[in-house]
């Protein structure tokens, strides 16, 4: 089926002012046109709309969105898969946050006031069940129970500011991570040497102990797992590979 400007606007959402800038930036051409000049799409322009709508929601700029559709090694079900994966994740942590802000309701409502520490309480507990609901079967599984347990554990025991620490780390190694990307750095560079001991201080904020062939083994899941490559290849692709190089490089 093929769609003039005007049907494939009203279908996507997309206005024809922008179809009209994507044609001319190379972004999305039109499969033909009509004897009247007008654009027409096909299947596979359809497609390639909803992939660039897919890379504009997570925030990606027009000229990379290009970019990665124009690879030859494009492969758009393992992106599919990716998007899925980088959407479930954000609405767990939406969920996560629509739980807190409820319970915030229901103390106000009742006239009661609730400390930082039992707001914090309320989020980290919306966060143990996330990952239960989500996670916790696979890694028992993979790791074993004592392991998790252990993990559980330490998690229950975390305090806000070694939350607050780990959430800055984290931001702070994809700030870094992307920068270091869009610049074509070594891994085994500089950026790479700063990024793995970014991530060495993150593993061990909230008290775990170091162990170097976890903190190489996490890095490779960061590229077999197509969750972890998701995450920290949400705004700039590579990223996890970047990372999964970096620590291998470097974490010795």
């Amino acid at each position: 089926m093929e769609y003039a400007i005007q049907e494939l606007s009203r279908l996507s959402g997309v206005t024809t002012r922008a179809l009209r800038w994507y044609d001319k930036i190379g972004l999305l051409k039109p499969a033909g046109r009509t004897e009247g000049g007008y654009r027409l799409y096909g299947p596979a322009e359809v497609d390639r709309l909803q992939d660039i709508l897919y890379y504009r929601a997570l925030g990606v700029e027009l000229a990379q969105v290009k970019a990665i559709l124009d690879d030859p090694s494009y492969d758009r079900l393992a992106v599919l898969r990716g998007h899925l994966a980088a959407l479930e994740a954000e609405q767990r942590r939406i969920q996560g946050l629509i739980s807190s802000v409820k319970e915030t309701i229901l103390t106000q409502e009742r006239n009661e006031i609730m400390s930082d520490e039992k707001k914090f309480e309320a989020f980290k507990r919306d966060m143990l069940k996330n990952y239960g609901d989500t996670y916790e079967a696979e890694s028992r599984e993979k790791y074993g129970d004592q392991e998790v347990d252990r993990m559980l554990t330490r998690v229950k025991g975390v305090t806000r500011g070694q939350y607050e620490e780990w959430e800055r780390l984290g931001q702070e190694i994809l700030e870094k991570l992307s920068a270091a990307v869009a610049a074509g750095s070594d891994p085994a560079g500089e950026a790479g040497e700063e990024i793995t001991a970014l991530h060495h201080r993150w593993l061990t904020v909230m008290g775990d102990k170091y162990d170097l062939q976890r903190h190489r083994g996490l890095a490779e899941l960061y590229v077999q797992d197509e969750r972890f490559t998701a995450y920290y290849d949400r705004e700039r692709p590579g990223c996890a590979r970047f990372l999964r190089d970096a620590v291998l490089a470097w974490a010795k």
